[in-house]
């Protein structure tokens, strides 16, 4: 653990919140109960108290979990670590594993029992697209010049219409480490490999695969919720770096009610 370094304990929010348990949660991370109660909907764990040293957020985790709650503690640097990707062009479901290949290919191997968890989810990119149109608007002066009646010119304007685009993702995580993982990305992916499951939408065929990664890998959690558009609890430049603090925080979760605790 670096020196000075924050610990965050999440929490995950608990399926129903009342009012007594709202209480006590908030006397044990020193919070008003709006704040607390805030902390505790959702779908994804939450960042519910912040700690500079290891017993102070072990006392909190071990605090809230006699409350029936699950949680567990993360470090800051673990939060903002950006994964080695290895980026799967193509891919083979061979017996007991699956083999990954790069563009370039190079090649991972996943047996049945070496992945630890899969995430799904999706990016959101908002773009911009200009276009010029030719709109027909009067000609004061001409108009004037010929006693009134109108007289028409062409003039050409230009638009920008914002639009969102989506593209799927799907990472393979194994239990030793967040720090590697493969990934998989919706319209980066030859799906010959799919054979005759292959469908003419690239969604269908990513689920699909997804759907094979399931399959073939029994043991290993799913996690989805990722395809919500969720913001990072911690201060983060957006886009891709909320996605790394998310996929962290989500390893870690599971990690945590595995009971296998964080890694290293």
């Amino acid at each position: 653990m670096v020196e000075g370094e924050v610990l965050h304990v999440a929490l995950y929010p608990p399926d129903t919140v009342d009012t007594e348990q709202v209480k006590k949660v908030a006397e044990v991370v020193h919070k008003e109960p709006y704040d607390t109660r805030l902390l505790m909907v959702g779908e994804m764990p939450r960042l519910i108290a912040h700690c500079h040293d290891m017993p102070m957020a072990e006392s909190l985790a071990r605090s809230l979990g006699e409350l029936g709650l699950v949680a567990f503690i993360c470090r800051d640097s673990e939060l903002r670590r950006h994964s080695q990707r290895f980026m799967a062009r193509t891919m083979e479901f061979a017996e007991g594993e699956v083999v990954f290949r790069d563009r370039g290919g190079q090649v991972e191997r996943v047996g049945s029992g070496d992945a630890f968890l899969i995430v799904k989810g999706k990016t959101e990119t908002q773009t911009e697209a200009e276009s010029t149109d030719m709109k027909m608007k009067v000609n004061w002066r001409a108009t004037l010049l010929t006693g009134g009646i109108p007289i028409m010119r062409s003039v050409r304007e230009k638009t920008g219409e914002e639009s969102i685009e989506t593209e799927l993702f799907a990472r393979v995580y194994n239990r030793k480490s967040s720090e590697r993982c493969i990934e998989v990305i919706q319209h980066q992916v030859d799906y010959s490999f799919l054979g005759a499951d292959m469908a003419l939408s690239t969604l269908a065929n990513f689920n699909t695969f997804v759907s094979k990664l399931q399959e073939t890998f029994p043991q290993a959690a799913f996690n989805d919720r990722l395809m919500k558009p969720f913001k990072a609890d911690i201060p983060s430049s957006g886009g891709q770096e909320s996605i790394e603090i998310n996929c962290n925080m989500l390893y870690l979760y599971h990690m945590a009610v595995s009971g296998a605790g964080p890694p290293g």
